[in-house]
């Protein structure tokens, strides 16, 4: 196998995709403009959303001039970093710094920087360290048995599950089911053996039956073990989700506004600020922003955006196979993950087609911190097609 002269490489596809994104992104909410400087709190939310794309483009840039490699070396560094934040909020550490939002304990608000929230970061602090961990169990263990694949799965599973176990008392479940989204993808990739994988699915899958069967058979029973454990939000939405009309006033309040403002837009939208007061929903710029888009520019500019989103995947698949080093690989797996979960899962919310959660649309909702960490997540892809060497005579 002979090395060519490899010239370092940028991915202007990735680039232009993202860029299309931020635009699309700007744009709506700069639609939205009118609608929400109504409150003094989301004046101008377009041109900070212009300021977190040029921090977040810097932090790319770095990623890329960064060989990926090095993170291996901090991997285990940044992991702690991020189950350490969330443990200082559990704690509500310290006073006057951690903070609630909507009732969750997710964030730190510091003088002049602003709010961090960790659980987006540690999104991808887990798939850098996951990756790690594969590389390491694959590369000692060449050879995949039962006990060792075993063995690797425990070791993801349980890496997975604390900092879920964190999220999961803030509350923030759109976060818990993110980092299982990311686990579960990487998994597939591992090298664990498909029969381990499938009993494993498939177990997972008859306890998912078993549970709504009792939640349809013993409703009343198993929502009063919610309530009793302060889980009375997953109670509601999950009623929301199955019987909108009957609990439009709570619950399914965001899903029945959101699909009649999507159902409004048609098939060629409303316009440009086409906005109606009786298709309004409060904070339109965060995880409802694709019902903004769906109201202006109905269908066709819906499915435009959805249409980028299959490209910004499909990037990402081709550079994770063109890759060689199983590092890297599985790194760009986890990236798939987080944001087709994201995407599916905010979408598929706002047509009913699943729960209500609390988790934005990649690029395009409002958030600093979500932004910082989806340029994070696209640095490290393209620093992964930076340093990718190519070979003559390669198979491909």
């Amino acid at each position: 196998m002979f090395e060519q002269n490899n010239k370092s490489k940028i991915d202007y596809a990735l680039i232009l995709i993202v860029i299309l994104l931020a635009i699309i992104s700007v744009f709506t909410l700069y639609t939205l403009n009118p609608y929400l400087n109504q409150n003094p709190l989301y004046q101008n939310m377009y041109l900070k959303q212009i300021v977190w794309y040029i921090v977040g483009s810097m932090i790319a840039a770095v990623m890329i001039v960064f060989d990926y490699d090095r993170l291996r070396q901090v991997s285990i560094i940044l992991y702690g970093l991020g189950v350490l934040s969330l443990v200082m909020l559990y704690f509500h550490f310290p006073p006057g710094i951690a903070t609630t939002v909507n009732g969750a304990w997710g964030w730190f608000k510091f003088p002049i920087i602003g709010t961090l929230q960790p659980a987006e970061f540690i999104k991808v602090f887990l798939l850098i360290f996951l990756a790690h961990l594969m590389a390491i169990h694959n590369e000692k263990y060449p050879e995949h048995t039962i006990k060792m694949d075993l063995w690797l799965l425990a070791k993801m599973v349980i890496t997975a599950l604390i900092p879920m176990a964190f999220l999961a008392q803030q509350p923030d479940y759109g976060a818990v089911l993110v980092l299982g989204a990311i686990t579960i993808c990487m998994i597939l990739v591992s090298g664990i053996k498909w029969r381990i994988i499938l009993v494993i699915g498939g177990s997972i899958f008859i306890g998912f039956v078993a549970m709504i069967y009792l939640y349809l058979h013993y409703t009343d029973a198993v929502n009063q073990f919610f309530y009793d454990n302060g889980m009375s939000h997953i109670v509601s939405r999950f009623q929301g989700w199955l019987t909108p009309d009957e609990f439009a006033q709570d619950g399914a309040y965001q899903v029945v506004r959101a699909m009649l403002t999507i159902g409004s837009g048609q098939l060629i939208g409303k316009g440009i600020g086409g906005f109606e007061m009786t298709t309004r929903i409060p904070e339109y710029h965060t995880d409802i922003i694709f019902s903004a888009i769906a109201e202006q520019f109905g269908f066709f500019g819906s499915s435009i955006l959805i249409l980028v989103y299959f490209l910004l995947i499909y990037r990402l698949i081709f550079i994770a196979l063109k890759c060689k080093d199983p590092f890297a690989t599985y790194m760009i797996t986890g990236i798939i993950g987080l944001f087709t979960y994201q995407v599916f899962q905010n979408i598929g919310m706002l047509v009913q087609l699943l729960p209500v959660t609390g988790l934005p649309l990649p690029f395009i909702s409002y958030g600093g911190n979500s932004i910082l960490t989806y340029m994070l997540a696209i640095g490290i892809a393209l620093s992964v097609y930076y340093h990718t060497k190519d070979y003559m005579f390669d198979e491909s």
